[in-house]
């Protein structure tokens, strides 16, 4: 661990005592993404918190990020969980800290939009098109949640790629590849993670506006996805 990264997860880490408490694998995946949290506390003044639950439920992902009370938490399922580093199994061993900090990214960008007040919301100006009909409200409201999950795991896609054009330009073909391949993977095209309309339009990294954070250089390329969408 570099040493940097030591009073940053003491500080972050709210349901242990001390970094030495984390298991081998919450080491290692806090140690790939402190980049991005670093940044994201220091630079941006982030609030997010380390939550690193004792026991991981049934359907709980690796990493996710949640929100409570204006702060945002970053939430480590991986103690008891079988699935733990599935997400990885086909990447070698020494691209998987690469992929991990651009994971990392993804959560931070949902982060930022929490922080912002922007969560589920389109851009000015941004109108919406189609006409959803259904017998059942209830139908017609899942389809609601989907498209608004849908649109947030886009933009955070597109922030994960965006940092790794600016932290790691060498090697942001290898991360694109893998992320499309986890999108293609999904088991039903339109579902809440289902984020190829923003993904087929960032395949050079070159795409990104070259002004401001990684947050704020996607929103061109987000707000195009969306017409992509609908």
């Amino acid at each position: 661990m570099h040493i940097s990264t030591v009073p940053l997860l003491l500080t972050l880490v709210s349901s242990v005592a001390s970094a030495a408490q984390l298991t081998e694998i919450e080491t290692r995946w806090l140690t790939a993404g402190a980049p991005v949290l670093a940044y994201a506390k220091e630079q941006l003044k982030l609030p997010i918190d380390i939550i690193v639950q004792p026991q991981a439920g049934p359907n709980d992902v690796p990493m996710a990020m949640g929100f409570d009370k204006g702060r945002c938490k970053l939430v480590l399922s991986m103690r008891g969980n079988p699935n733990a580093e599935n997400i990885l199994q086909a990447i070698p061993a020494e691209q998987r800290g690469l992929m991990i900090e651009a994971m990392t990214a993804h959560e931070v960008g949902h982060c930022w939009r929490y922080a912002q007040g922007a969560w589920h919301a389109l851009p000015t100006g941004f109108v919406e098109v189609g006409n959803e009909q259904a017998d059942d409200p209830a139908m017609l409201q899942k389809s609601q949640e989907l498209r608004e999950t849908r649109r947030e795991e886009g933009y955070s896609d597109l922030v994960a790629l965006a940092w790794t054009a600016r932290r790691h330009p060498a090697q942001y073909a290898q991360v694109y590849d893998w992320l499309k391949q986890v999108r293609h993977d999904q088991p039903l095209a339109g579902s809440s993670h289902d984020t190829m309309a923003w993904l087929q339009l960032a395949q050079d990294g070159a795409v990104f506006s070259a002004d401001g954070t990684p947050f704020e250089q996607v929103r061109g390329l987000w707000s195009k996805g969306l017409l992509g969408d609908d």
